[in-house]
């Protein structure tokens, strides 16, 4: 780990610019990623905060194949709604840039061609998948097939999204292609291959012993797991029409590998950055006295830790990654986040039902961030998170000191009066906190500095409930003074050491506690804050309350995606046997009404109907009584087999059968005979 490093490069994994972003992206990479930025920032630190649209990954040609339209247009449109939904919630990119720019083709050609000049690569006729009808091969998420380590039967060429495991597309087991739905051929292609063995040793000694005590163990466990299979060739070329050229003579049609091009991404977007403010690049990548840390979630941790590295050491002028605190995966009511099934909270959606909430997603999404292990949101803890910590406790505080302060002072910060014991352990647990939480941020566990920052809060609102100013007001006016005094340097602290965590909250204090934005330090270092005299604004709701219906407008949301899928993903049984007209024409089905009906005893499946067929009244047995009530289905039009054979079922016989469906979401319903003047007992034919 690097000691006083001069300047911090922070990178946060690039979005793929085919759809927007949600909720799981925010939690494992961006939320913390701007943390970690925000809070350098506080202490005066060089930081390069760096991002971008990937848009090159194999992902953007299925979404334009899909939608009819080119890869530029998807790029397009999906790059200007992420840059909107990162501006909103606040992530404060130093730059956020595009791999479909010039200066990103120019740099990772410039890479890939140093590697070349250099023999870092080797050359190889392959045999890959290929579709013949689509006259195509089919590299990454053009193939899917049966994982060979967990035989999930949707793997794709690059990666299985079940176990993790980085693939190629030859490893899968009964391949089929996205786009045509044929099983592929296997077909001679040259394609150029980075040699990780040749990197297997110095990888294991630079991430297992010099990083085994500062790296977080999932990324240890999963680099481990790969080196102890020993690593192989990797091919950085593909062949495809969308991407960067590759820039050798004899690569006609073939583009860099995604994940080649990708976290070079970086370095472009820190040279465009560097060129507009008129900053050297190379300082913040080429120098030993950078910081660079690498922000991704849990299934980037193989190219971030041992691909990119590998490229970066073969090339021999960069520095490598300090700490790559990769976060495991978010889920959403208790399923997997998943864009194909719209099963997610999008950003931009989100925005549209809670306007000035970016904070409270914010809070709520660091309290249970996927730090060590996938978490689960729930828009019932959502609600919680803000109704009864972020209001009641944090913004309840707040109000309390600026509304008593304008009651009693008008608003004019007062001189203290002498300190008790009680002031002074105050002031002096509060001059503690900078340094408590600094230490959770270094340590890149933002769940724990939040929880400390929210410390603070309640450090306040333990003070005013102790020492109750609205009662000694009365009686020793001057000692209220000392305790309003000690109160409002609570709150000047609060909108220094929420600034990280709650920019848009800190903004809002920083108005109505009248004060400019001061440095991280200055709350352990300076005695006060907010001096006496100051005026400060009127109080503000910094946090209203989350109300049941609008909770419940999104879990009805969410249950309607579900059986949508639902529907979507049915299965419609095949055809049976052929049967003959004769075998038909045996079938008595009647129209009937059902005019009685009760639960079976201790029968949860069955209820006893009696029915009126036209030509008698009968009982019939039928297994509906998960679905309906007996007060349900009594005047039900229903189409009964009348000729079926008695039956016996918990010694009632049965003398019919109610004709039923299915739903594609699996709720069961009559099959209703239809049309005016229809009389019980009509034959149906």
């Amino acid at each position: 780990m690097l000691e006083n490093p001069k300047r911090y490069t922070i990178t946060a994994a690039l979005p793929y610019t085919n759809g927007p972003i949600h909720i799981g992206h925010l939690a494992g990479v961006y939320v913390p990623s701007d943390i970690y930025a925000r809070y350098l920032r506080l202490q005066g630190k060089d930081v390069a905060f760096m991002c971008g649209s990937d848009e090159h990954g194999v992902a953007i040609s299925m979404k334009a194949k899909k939608e009819g339209i080119t890869p530029q247009e998807v790029i397009d449109k999906y790059d200007g709604i992420i840059r909107k939904s990162f501006l909103d919630f606040g992530i404060s990119f130093d730059n956020y840039s595009r791999t479909s720019s010039k200066i990103h083709h120019d740099t990772a050609q410039e890479f890939f061609r140093k590697l070349y000049d250099n023999n870092d690569f080797i050359e190889e006729v392959t045999e890959q998948l290929y579709d013949a009808k689509a006259d195509q091969f089919l590299a990454d998420r053009f193939v899917t097939g049966t994982c060979p380590k967990c035989e999930n039967p949707e793997a794709y060429g690059d990666q299985c999204e079940r176990c993790g495991s980085t693939l190629n597309a030859t490893d899968l087991i009964n391949p089929k292609s996205t786009i045509t739905g044929d099983t592929p051929i296997l077909k001679s292609t040259k394609h150029w291959f980075l040699p990780l063995d040749r990197y297997q040793d110095f990888l294991q000694k630079w991430i297992l012993q010099d990083h085994a005590k500062d790296w977080k163990t999932n990324v240890l466990g999963q680099v481990k797991s790969w080196l102890d299979d020993g690593l192989k060739p990797r091919a950085v070329t593909r062949d495809l029409d969308w991407g960067i050229d590759v820039p050798v003579d004899g690569a006609e049609g073939k583009k860099l590998y995604v994940w080649f091009d990708a976290p070079i991404g970086y370095i472009s977007a820190t040279k465009e950055w560097a060129a507009r403010e008129g900053k050297n690049w190379e300082d913040y990548w080429k120098k030993d006295d950078t910081k660079l840390v690498h922000f991704i979630g849990k299934d980037n941790i193989v190219f971030h830790c041992i691909i990119f590295p590998a490229m970066l050491k073969a090339e021999g002028s960069f520095i490598l990654p300090d700490n790559v605190p990769a976060n495991e995966f978010l889920n959403l009511e208790g399923n997997k986040l998943s864009t194909s099934k719209n099963w997610a909270v999008w950003l931009h959606e989100y925005l549209q039902d809670f306007p000035d909430k970016q904070d409270s997603l914010r809070y709520a999404l660091t309290s249970n961030a996927p730090e060590t292990k996938d978490n689960d949101f729930t828009w019932k803890d959502f609600q919680a998170r803000n109704n009864n910590e972020l209001a009641s406790i944090f913004g309840n505080f707040i109000n309390r000191v600026v509304v008593l302060t304008n009651k009693y002072y008008e608003g004019i910060v007062p001189a203290p009066n002498e300190f008790s014991d009680v002031d002074n352990q105050t002031l002096a647990e509060l001059k503690a906190y900078p340094a408590v939480i600094s230490s959770s941020i270094e340590r890149y566990r933002f769940r724990e500095a939040q929880g400390e920052m929210m410390n603070v809060a309640r450090l306040g609102n333990k003070y005013l409930a102790d020492e109750e100013p609205w009662k000694m007001v009365k009686t020793d006016p001057a000692r209220v003074q000392t305790q309003m005094y000690v109160a409002l340097q609570i709150a000047a602290a609060l909108q220094i050491l929420c600034e990280p965590f709650l920019p848009f909250t800190s903004n809002k204090l920083s108005k109505i506690l009248n004060l400019d934005k001061l440095s991280w330090s200055s709350v352990s270092e300076t005695s006060e804050l907010l001096k006496p005299g100051h005026k400060i604004g009127q109080a503000e709701i910094l946090f209203s309350q989350i109300e049941d219906i609008e909770i419940q407008k999104q879990i009805d949301k969410l249950e309607a995606t579900k059986a949508a899928n639902k529907a979507e993903n049915a299965v419609i049984e095949p055809q049976k046997e052929a049967s003959t007209f004769d075998d038909f024409s045996k079938l008595d089905l009647r129209v009937g009404t059902i005019i009685e009906a009760e639960k079976m005893p201790k029968a949860n499946k069955l209820l006893v109907l009696k029915v009126d067929t036209g030509i008698d009244v009968r009982t019939i047995v039928s297994g509906i009584a998960e679905h309906f009530s007996p007060e349900e289905v009594v005047g039900k039009r229903v189409t009964v087999l009348v000729n079926l054979a008695p039956r016996a079922l918990r010694g009632v016989e049965s003398q019919g059968m109610i004709l039923m469906t299915n739903l594609p979401d699996g709720k069961l319903v009559f099959v209703n005979p239809d049309g005016d003047g229809v009389q019980n007992g009509a034959l149906i034919s």
